[in-house]
C-alpha cells in the first residue's frame, strides 16, 4: 500500500490525469519484469525512476533487467519455443488471441493514452487518436495473417513431390523507441506472433508504462506462458544482452543509426536475422503550384507531430525559390499559433520532449542553427513553462544543405527550410544524405510528383499528404535508414523462414 508521501507525490506527476484506472496502475510499484507469465523483480533488485517530462516528476519505479534476467527471459522462451506451445497452436487459435488483444487494447484505450501521454509527453489528442487505435489496428490486421502464411507446392520431376514451408524463425528480441512507445510494440509483437514466434520485448527505458500494461493484457487475453516477456531496463545492460545472446534467433530494433550499428555488429556471434528501422532527415519537398493551406498544415504535421520525435519527420522542407518567402512566412504562423503546454490539456497540441537528454540535444542543435547563419523565423527557445523539457516550434529560414541542422537527425520540433532551383536541383539535394526513410512531394501536376516519387531514395514517398500510415503498407528505409520492412506482408519476411522439402513418389 502507497505510502501518504508517495501518494501525493504520484498526485503530482499525474495532475490533470482523468482515467482512474491509469492512476491504479500507476499506484503498484515498483513495476516487474515479464517473464514466463508471471511478474517478477530484477535478479539485482535494481529499479529506475521513469518521469513526467511535462513536470519532471516521478511516476513509478520500475525493475532495471539486465543481463541475467534476459538470460532468463530466453530460457523461458526457448522452452515455449521447442514445446511448440504457440506455434503448434492452429492457426485460426492465434487469430483469435491477437484479436482479443486487439479488443483489449480498444477497451482500455483511455487508460493507455494517458499513461502514453504521462509517460512520453504527447498530447493526449495525438496518444487517444493515433497511437492507440494504431495499436490495436496493427494486432488485428496480424491477427488475419496467421491463418494466411502459405508454403507453394513447386513444378518438379514428375517422380518429386516438391513444396515449401514457411516456419516461425524462433525466438526473436524486440528493441523498441520511445516516441511511439505502445504503437512500435505492436508493430513488434504482432507480426512475431502471427507467425507461431516467441518474443522478448525490451522498451525504451524513458517510456516503459504502456508496454508493461500490454503485458498485462497479454496475459488476460491467454497466450500460453513464456510467449511474451517483457524485460525492462537500459540499452546497456538490457538492450545489448539481448543483441549478443546466442540463444536469439532475431533481433529487430527500431531507434538511432548509431545505435543500430551496434546492435549489427553484435548479431555476428551466431549470426542473428536482423531487421533495423533507423533514423531520417527526410525531405519534403514545396512547389508553387501545390494547394498551399493544404502543404502547410501537411508540413506542419510532417515536423512538429509529437514534438517532431518521429523518424521520418518531413524535418528539410524545400521550397522552390519562387514561394519561398511565402510559405515559410505560412508555416511559421503555423507553427506559433500551435498551443505548446500540459499534454493531458485536450486543445495542448504540443507537449514537452521525451527527456532532459533529448531536451539538450534539441537545443544544442537550436544552438548550432543559428551559429551557422540560419535564422529562427519562429521559435528557436526552450518553452517558457516551469518545468517540463519543452522546446518552441521551430522554423529555421535561410538554410542550405551543408548545415549541421540539414545533415544531422535533431528529433525535435525544428523545421529547416531550404531554397531550391527546379527539380533537377531539389532530387539532388534531397537524395543528398546520408539517411533515406520518407519523403513528401508537394504538387498539383501528378505527372511531375510520379516522376520524383520514383527519383527519391526513400521507403517511403508521400504526395500531397505527409505522416500517413496504415498496416497494410510496408515502411522501412533506404540507406543508412535501416532493412527490412515492417507492415504489412513484407513483415511476414522478417518473422519466417522457408523450408524445401523433397519426396520421391515414383
Amino acid at each position: 500500500m502507497a505510502s501518504a508521501s508517495a501518494s501525493a507525490s504520484l498526485e503530482s506527476a499525474t495532475r490533470g490525469a482523468k482515467s482512474s484506472a491509469a492512476l491504479e496502475f500507476l499506484k503498484s510499484s515498483p513495476k516487474k519484469l515479464l517473464i514466463n507469465g508471471k511478474w517478477v523483480p530484477s535478479k539485482s533488485g535494481k529499479t529506475f525512476e521513469t518521469l513526467n517530462p511535462a513536470n519532471e516528476q516521478v511516476l513509478a519505479l520500475v525493475a532495471e533487467g539486465d543481463k541475467a534476467d534476459v538470460d532468463e527471459a530466453v530460457k523461458y522462451a526457448r522452452k515455449a519455443y521447442e514445446d511448440a506451445k504457440w506455434a503448434n497452436l492452429s492457426p485460426h487459435a492465434r487469430t483469435g488471441l491477437l484479436l482479443k488483444i486487439a479488443d483489449l487494447i480498444e477497451q482500455h484505450a483511455d487508460e493507455l493514452a494517458e499513461l502514453e501521454t504521462l509517460d512520453n509527453g504527447k498530447p493526449l489528442f495525438e496518444s487517444r487518436n493515433i497511437d492507440i487505435p494504431g495499436a490495436a489496428e496493427t494486432f488485428r490486421y496480424y491477427a488475419g495473417f496467421a491463418t494466411k502464411i502459405y508454403g507453394e507446392t513447386n513444378p518438379s520431376d514428375p517422380s518429386m513431390f516438391n513444396y515449401t514451408l514457411r516456419e516461425p524463425v524462433g525466438v526473436c528480441g524486440q528493441i523498441i523507441p520511445w516516441n511511439f512507445p505502445l504503437l512500435m510494440a505492436s508493430w513488434k509483437i504482432a507480426p512475431a506472433l502471427a507467425c507461431g514466434n516467441v518474443v522478448i520485448l525490451k522498451p525504451a527505458e524513458q517510456t516503459p508504462l504502456t508496454a508493461i500494461r500490454l503485458g498485462e493484457l497479454i496475459c488476460e487475453a491467454g497466450l500460453p506462458e513464456g510467449v511474451v516477456q517483457i524485460v525492462t531496463g537500459f540499452g546497456p545492460g538490457a538492450g545489448s544482452s539481448i543483441a549478443e545472446h546466442p540463444d536469439i534467433d532475431k533481433v529487430a530494433f527500431t531507434g538511432s543509426t548509431e545505435v543500430g550499428k551496434l546492435i549489427l555488429q553484435a548479431s555476428a556471434g551466431n549470426l542473428k536475422r536482423v531487421s533495423l528501422e533507423l533514423g531520417g532527415k527526410s525531405p519534403n519537398i514545396i512547389f508553387p503550384d501545390a494547394d498551399m493551406p493544404a502543404a502547410v498544415f501537411g508540413s506542419s504535421l510532417g515536423i512538429f507531430l509529437n514534438q517532431g520525435q518521429v523518424c521520418c519527420a518531413g524535418s528539410r522542407v524545400f521550397v522552390q525559390e519562387s514561394v519561398y518567402d511565402q510559405f515559410t512566412d505560412s508555416l511559421s504562423k503555423m507553427a506559433s499559433g500551435l498551443t505548446l503546454g500540459n499534454p493531458l490539456d485536450p486543445n495542448t497540441r504540443m507537449g514537452p520532449l521525451v527527456s532532459k537528454e533529448q531536451h539538450d540535444r534539441v537545443k544544442g542543435y537550436l544552438k548550432a542553427g543559428k551559429e551557422e547563419g540560419a535564422k529562427a523565423k519562429t521559435g528557436g527557445e526552450p518553452g517558457k513553462q516551469e518545468a517540463g523539457y519543452f522546446i518552441q516550434p521551430t522554423v529555421f529560414t535561410g538554410v542550405n544543405n551543408q548545415m549541421k541542422i540539414a545533415r544531422e537527425e535533431i528529433f525535435g520540433p525544428v523545421a529547416s527550410a531550404i531554397p531550391f532551383k527546379d527539380e533537377a536541383d531539389v532530387v539532388f539535394q534531397s537524395n543528398d544524405t546520408t539517411y533515406g526513410l520518407a519523403a513528401g512531394v508537394w504538387t498539383k501536376d501528378i505527372n511531375r510528383a510520379l516522376t520524383i516519387a520514383r527519383k527519391l531514395k526513400a521507403g517511403t514517398v508521400w504526395i500531397n499528404t505527409y505522416s500517413v500510415l496504415d498496416p497494410i503498407s510496408p515502411f522501412g528505409g533506404y540507406k543508412q535508414s535501416g532493412f527490412g520492412r515492417e507492415l504489412g506482408k513484407y513483415a511476414i519476411d522478417l518473422y519466417t523462414q522457408i523450408k524445401s522439402v523433397y519426396a520421391r513418389i515414383g
